[in-house]
């Protein structure tokens, strides 16, 4: 069947109308929420919370248009990128819970980001100090006690923690294990309400980019949540196979979702950045000439037209993984490869925009070097660079995780 990556006309409108939201609200402040890191952008969150949601979701619900997010994603991270994840929504927590909760968990939780109020945020703690990658190294606890699951431990490297902990109607999801000895199989999400007692916000990370970003680490001493916020069930599975019941494989799944919003953030920024570049060339008078032959193209044409197609090469990609979601197939491995790809993309593109901007690019004056900054972290959050091509080896070659680590 073949597949066509033509727009449609409402597609388009959608992406025009989120490239404008980008340009007017987003680029005029993001040099300064850049060198004010940690301090919370009021023009953008009060605009959004005010205007700009009714435009429609920044992560998927059931139903949602996948690819309609990835388009949304990539203009609002042409605008900014730590921005758009200081934006006051649901974020990976909401995702989780859209994922894996009951119909009364998603009305209690999610129904906040529709409702009139205060604006309110949520987050996904998953990261420890001593758990990355390997999600059945996490130590942080859950003991049920009567109506009470009581969690303890630390959670660092939480994107959107500070207002998912504290915003009034926020909310963060928390891996932790019920059973340290099964592994995986003990592993299960846990929604815990902004202002929880025992849930304190600790630090927030001095970040390379993205600084508009709140990057925090959460502890939890004795933090009390009702049962009823334990995402799917509370059996323990100890198989061989490993574990999995809805909750842990549907908290699993948001990464499905979300490393296609990852890659199109990543096009974004690298977007702007190729942009950018391209402007500066043309106020020098200096065009691309696309018909001529490879061995008469300069060296600078050369590394345009390559950035150009690791560009629309990572586009692509997303959009295929994006509209897979759409049909309700699994897309495990090309939301992997779709998340290597871009991250590998955005990277390559916004050091070479920098370089062949010489002191220009490397200076305050335009944002291209900010963009340098921001692209590295779409290599590394959502599963680094290796983990996601470790997914795609697996996945080809049909190894489970104990054969190819």
């Amino acid at each position: 069947m073949p597949i066509s990556f033509e727009l449609t006309a409402a597609a388009r409108a959608a992406r025009d109308h989120f490239h404008a939201m980008a340009r007017d609200h987003m680029r005029p402040i993001s040099r300064k929420y850049d060198d004010h890191e940690h301090e919370l952008p009021r023009e953008w969150v009060d605009w959004y919370w005010r205007e700009g949601r009714r435009s429609g979701p920044l992560v998927p619900g059931p139903g949602d248009g996948m690819v309609q997010v990835c388009i949304q994603a990539e203009e609002l991270c042409w605008g900014d990128a730590g921005l758009y994840l200081r934006t006051p929504f649901a974020g990976l927590g909401g995702s989780a819970v859209a994922a894996a909760g009951t119909k009364e968990q998603k009305e209690r939780f999610l129904s906040v980001f529709q409702a009139d109020g205060p604006p309110a945020w949520g987050a996904m703690a998953i990261t420890e100090p001593g758990a990355g990658s390997d999600s059945a190294a996490i130590e942080t606890t859950a003991t049920l006690d009567g109506d009470e699951w009581v969690l303890n431990g630390t959670k660092i490297f939480c994107t959107g923690g500070e207002g998912a902990s504290s915003a009034p109607g926020g909310f963060v999801v928390v891996w932790a294990t019920v059973d340290p000895g099964a592994g995986r199989g003990g592993i299960k999400a846990f929604v815990v309400p902004a202002g929880t007692p025992g849930m304190t916000l600790v630090s927030l990370e001095k970040k390379l980019g993205i600084r508009a970003s709140d990057t925090a680490t959460l502890r939890f001493e004795n933090c009390r949540i009702p049962r009823t916020n334990l995402l799917g069930s509370a059996e323990v599975r100890k198989s061989a196979g490993g574990a999995g019941d809805k909750g842990f494989k549907g908290a699993m799944a948001t990464f499905d979702a979300s490393r296609p919003i990852v890659a199109a953030m990543a096009v974004g920024v690298g977007r702007a950045a190729l942009e950018c570049l391209l402007e500066e060339l043309a106020r020098e008078g200096v065009a691309i000439r696309y018909d001529a032959a490879p061995t008469e193209q300069t060296a600078l044409e050369r590394d345009v037209i390559q950035m150009e197609a690791e560009l629309q090469a990572a586009r692509l990609l997303t959009w295929r993984a994006a509209s897979m979601m759409n049909r309700g197939r699994p897309n495990n491995l090309e939301a992997s490869m779709a998340k290597a790809k871009a991250g590998l993309a955005v990277t390559r593109i916004t050091q070479k925009a920098v370089e062949w901007l010489g002191p220009l690019g490397y200076s305050k004056q335009l944002l291209v070097e900010k963009w340098m900054r921001d692209a590295k972290i779409n290599d590394i959050y959502e599963g680094t660079q290796q983990i996601n091509l470790l997914i795609v080896a697996r996945r080809i070659l049909d190894y489970s995780s104990s054969m190819l680590r």
